[in-house]
């Protein structure tokens, strides 16, 4: 049964890949390739007055949705730069450090099920929740996932459907990193669910657990192979790009950065904390982008099949503290956002932005 189980979900997710990841899924955030080789030419700003925005997925339509961590409020921006608020996600408390609204995913058949997927701190820990966009107004909160293990850092919070149809969430290890290596937690790993909040068919361990020992992951996309990448914050030495499998280690808190321990993965490029501390990650035409925190830069890095190339940065310094890249739809464009009004960025609300970057 099981084996004809994964035969049928592998056989679903070629599927998908064939038909449509050359095109922008919702959520995924990962546009068809222009020309090759192309880097960033040119950046402007789109939107400004924002309070630490976090989450960004994309609607059918060609705009975003995109949550403010400590407000609650979702917003909708459209690639023109209107804004407008949607509403206020309920339940949800802050952390005074990393925990509140975090990650976001617009359903992929949003036209039919209207539903907006959301990963968020609550008084009982970190949840994911569902909710209904009716193209005006938030409703119908449901909480699909909890017990989700909250602190003041290492909360994760990343939400992404993948081309599989199954909808993708980090979890950070809570400050407690013995977490992160016991299968029976729900912190410090990569989940995979359906649409319900329940462990997807062909999950390693029959749970929601996908991959373990991750210590506070927040960056998460597919390339055009249907490749699972994954950015994580490390703790004082290294942080990781990792190229996730069903069922691996990542490492922590045995290994931070590459090591030779055996049963543990090593992550394909690893910075010190420094130069990235990353959060999102996207790809883009034959190139993985990532936002980096404490580096204030964004890094390119070449993919050629599983192997990541030498990456390059863009931007140092030049806009502080970067959150968040996702690909535009359809274009050779990436929407990059700051997050300079958190603790550690220590400017005043309204001092954050959404930036377009044309890639050439």
């Amino acid at each position: 049964m099981k084996s004809c189980r994964n035969t049928l979900v592998a056989a679903a997710a070629t599927t998908a890949l064939t038909a449509g990841l050359l095109l922008t899924q919702a959520g995924t955030g990962n546009a068809a390739p222009a020309a090759a080789d192309s880097v960033p030419s040119a950046i402007s700003t789109v939107s400004s007055g924002w309070s630490i925005p976090w989450g960004l997925s994309w609607l059918p339509d060609g705009s975003a949705l995109i949550s403010e961590r400590d407000s609650f409020k979702l917003f909708k921006l459209t690639q023109s730069g209107a804004k407008t608020q949607v509403g206020t996600v309920p339940n949800v408390v802050t952390t005074s450090g990393e925990g509140g609204l975090m990650g976001l995913a617009v359903s992929p058949n949003w036209n039919t099920d209207h539903y907006v997927y959301i990963m968020h701190t609550a008084s009982d820990g970190n949840r994911i929740a569902r909710m209904t966009y009716d193209g005006s107004s938030l409703s119908g909160y449901k909480a699909i996932v909890t017990g989700i293990k909250k602190n003041k850092y290492h909360n994760g919070g990343r939400l992404k459907f993948g081309p599989d149809g199954y909808l993708y969430a980090t979890t950070g290890d809570a400050q407690t990193s013995s977490n992160a290596q016991d299968k029976n937690s729900l912190n410090g790993k990569i989940l995979r669910m359906t649409t319900d909040g329940k462990a997807a068919p062909g999950n390693p361990f029959g749970t929601l657990v996908y991959s373990l020992g991750h210590r506070n992951p927040q960056g998460l996309t597919w390339d055009a192979q249907g490749r699972l990448w994954e950015a994580e914050l490390g703790n004082s030495t290294y942080d990781e790009l990792n190229l996730i499998e069903a069922g691996k280690n990542y490492g922590w808190p045995t290994c931070e950065g590459s090591c030779s321990t055996s049963g543990m993965t090593n992550p394909k490029r690893q910075w010190t904390v420094g130069e990235a501390s990353p959060s999102g990650v996207t790809y883009a035409d034959g190139a993985l982008y990532m936002a980096a925190l404490r580096g204030e830069r964004l890094w390119r890095i070449p993919v050629d099949g599983t192997s990541a190339g030498t990456p390059k940065a863009y931007y140092t310094s030049s806009y502080g503290r970067l959150r968040t890249v996702e690909t535009v739809p359809g274009k050779n464009t990436l929407w990059l956002s700051t997050t300079n009004a958190d603790n550690n960025g220590g400017e005043a609300d309204g001092a954050d932005k959404v930036f377009q970057v044309e890639l050439k």
